[in-house]
């Protein structure tokens, strides 16, 4: 019988496993880390970056600063904090704008934000722990707003409710765009990442921004499958977002997502590598250890490379393990097979070259094929058909 027992597998955690990628930024730090631990990634960004020296809005807003300093000035990344910076200084107004800003008082949303403030040689007064709008908010409005000129820091996208509450209690507000999200030159990726996502051969889609989700809905919904989306990522394709505000489009839409406890890249990688192998489907077969993930299986903890028909088939005899399931039934599961169940058999002898055991699928006569379950496994899977 299979060893149940921990084994010390050669792959990574994410082996077998399909994951999107939807950021603009960063897109490659991410897609590295992800495929050190073994996943297959899809590159799609769904935004792109104006340049900060291109943006008249970042400079109207820079220059109004200069001519009348803010009495508080609000810091929410670092990247964009430096662009601003540096963005200045290619218009000439970067030593003006620091000079401004030494006589204000500045919060930073978190640690890395704080160090982009001090590396400009200014002094944050104030960071929240907890790195959250939310906080800055309250401490702002318990400390009361009303007259107060605020200059605000946006990244890429409005902060949904922050500038509203702050002008509702009574302060100017001063928008500081400091790079702005358009749609990709190039929507292709972003075509073929949907399409991907509604044919289920995506196990996760990542969102580091806001804006890539609203982005994805957006083109989804132009080409007529918001809904197809929707669905998939409601129950079969997991939606990993850095954080709460990433994930602001997606619950909109009812989809729940999953954060990591920190806002970070590397977590986000480790919130998968815990959460797709615990999603996949794990069965005792004659004599083995099977875990089917997206594009590959475990047999007995060794990764087996499988191709899309075979995984098709695997699945819909997944779905009753240790049933019989007809050829016709299995023809319907494969993609684009038509009418000749033939191409059930060929596809199940590349499926069982695949696996390497050719027993753990057998072949009922004049009926179709069935997971050969182990014996003590027949009453708790027979309970659930």
């Amino acid at each position: 019988m299979y060893d149940e027992r921990e084994q010390s597998p050669e792959h990574g955690p994410l082996a077998g496993f399909t994951v999107g990628v939807t950021a603009a930024r960063r897109a490659d730090e991410l897609g590295a880390l992800l495929e050190r631990r073994g996943a297959a990634v899809l590159h799609a960004p769904a935004l792109r970056i104006v340049p900060l020296s291109d943006d008249s809005e970042l400079l109207a807003a820079t220059k109004e600063i200069i001519g009348r300093a803010p009495d508080i000035a609000v810091a929410t990344t670092a990247i964009g904090f430096r662009g601003w910076v540096e963005a200045a200084d290619g218009w000439g107004l970067g030593e003006d704008l620091l000079e401004r800003l030494r006589g204000v008082r500045i919060l930073a949303r978190g640690p890395k934000v704080k160090g982009a403030i001090r590396a400009a040689g200014l002094t944050e007064e104030w960071s929240p722990a907890s790195e959250s709008m939310a906080e800055v908010l309250d401490r702002l409005l318990e400390e009361g707003v009303d007259g107060l000129c605020i200059a605000v820091q946006l990244h890429g996208e409005p902060l949904p409710g922050f500038v509203e509450s702050l002008r509702a209690g009574g302060a100017e507000v001063v928008g500081v765009p400091v790079y702005r999200w358009l749609p990709p030159e190039d929507i292709g990726p972003v075509d073929r990442l949907i399409d991907a996502v509604v044919a289920r051969t995506l196990d996760a889609v990542t969102f580091t921004s806001a804006p890539a989700a609203a982005s994805l809905l957006s083109r989804a919904e132009e080409r007529g499958l918001l809904d197809d989306l929707l669905a998939a990522l409601g129950h079969d394709v997991l939606s990993a977002c850095v954080g709460p505000v990433t994930a602001l489009p997606l619950q909109a839409r009812g989809v729940d997502t999953v954060q990591p406890e920190r806002f970070r890249l590397g977590p986000l990688v480790q919130l998968l590598c815990r959460e797709l192998p615990s999603r996949a489907r794990t069965l005792p077969v004659a004599g083995h250890r099977v875990e089917i993930r997206g594009h590959a299986v475990l047999v007995d903890g060794e990764l087996r490379p499988v191709p899309p028909a075979g995984m098709s088939l695997l699945r819909a005899l997944s779905r009753r393990p240790g049933w019989v399931v007809s050829r016709a039934e299995l023809l319907r599961a494969l993609p684009g097979a038509g009418r000749d169940e033939h191409a059930v058999e060929t596809a199940m002898a590349r499926l069982r070259t695949a696996l390497g055991a050719p027993k753990l699928i057998q072949t009922v006569v004049k009926r179709g094929y069935r997971l050969a379950l182990d014996p003590a496994a027949d009453t708790k899977y027979d309970a659930g058909v």
